[in-house]
């Protein structure tokens, strides 16, 4: 069996750095993969309250860390030029010893750039900025100077020294499931295939589409990994299933968050029985954004009683 590994989405909304900077430390303790923070202005259509800049977290928690891995789901690619994305992830990687997971989309929330006066381009426009960017950074991450004559970017003998760490650089994650634009973009570039719970239901034909951009481009499609992003309500015993539900009720209400509809709500056995299903389907890594907002109890809950399960 691939080796799987489990990481925790903690959106940084509401929270103080001190608890942030807590739960990172539980989360290292416990021997999960991975943490996962958003890159956005601001909780989207929470502008009231506090949230703190993505990148520069990431970089706090890695510093404060020896063996977390951190990430963003996503950064939005129209926030850092392409040249200096490159910088900041070789530079945090090596400053990390290597723990830096990169994962990138083309934007997702429009009013945070009409706010700032970010420019807004239509789906098709940014994912050609998105795929652009991706070239300059693979390239970036591979070699000493890079140059690239796009419609969107242009650099011209860009150094990158220090060269990244990992090798041959960060792992690169790319969440989607659109046929012509996403996928090929997952086929060319992507380390992880972030799957959306809502394509679940078409993974086999997402996966073929999948298979045919890889071989068009002449790439094994085993070395993408397939990565899935859920909310998890996790109870030692019925009655707090019960109360964790409720709470997640409230907390991720609508289709957006896709609780019910491919959350992963149960006692320990019975999400190990949930994971094993996904497993069996070829996804390896899970990303979870718990009902509670990572307290240190279910955290343990999920590293001690269900984790160990799958091994």
């Amino acid at each position: 069996m691939a080796p799987v590994d489990v990481g925790i989405y903690l959106p940084q909304i509401g929270f103080d750095y001190a608890q942030i900077r807590d739960r990172a430390q539980a989360v290292e303790d416990l021997g999960l993969h991975s943490l996962w923070l958003f890159d956005h202005l601001y909780g989207p259509e929470l502008p009231d309250r506090a949230s703190f800049e993505g990148w520069t977290l990431a970089t706090a928690l890695l510093a404060q860390t020896t063996r977390l891995r951190v990430g963003q789901l996503v950064l939005s690619n129209t926030f850092r030029h392409p040249a200096l994305l490159a910088k900041m992830a070789t530079t945090l990687d090596v400053i990390s010893d290597g723990r830096l997971e990169l994962g990138i989309g083309s934007g997702s929330y429009p009013p945070e750039h009409a706010r700032a006066g970010i420019p807004w381009g239509s789906f098709r426009e940014r994912s050609a900025q998105l795929g652009e960017s991706l070239e300059i950074l693979t390239r970036a991450f591979a070699q000493p100077l890079t140059t690239f004559e796009g419609e969107h970017y242009a650099v011209r003998d860009l150094p990158n020294l220090p060269a990244p760490v990992q090798h041959p650089r960060p792992p690169i994650h790319i969440g989607g499931s659109g046929e012509r634009f996403t996928l090929p973009l997952v086929a060319r570039y992507a380390d992880v295939w972030n799957c959306p719970t809502y394509a679940l239901g078409d993974l086999a034909a997402k996966r073929a589409v999948l298979e045919r951009e890889c071989g068009a481009i002449g790439r094994d499609p085993a070395d993408i990994r397939i990565s899935l992003e859920a909310v998890l309500v996790l109870g030692r015993d019925r009655a707090a299933l019960g109360d964790a539900l409720a709470l997640a009720e409230r907390r991720f209400p609508g289709p957006g968050f896709g609780l019910h509809e491919g959350g992963f709500i149960g006692t320990p056995d019975e999400i190990v029985a949930t994971l094993r299903g996904h497993i069996a389907d070829g996804i390896s890594f899970f990303i979870f954004f718990t009902h509670d907002r990572a307290e240190p109890e279910t955290l343990r809950l999920l590293a001690e009683e269900v984790i160990p399960a799958l091994r």
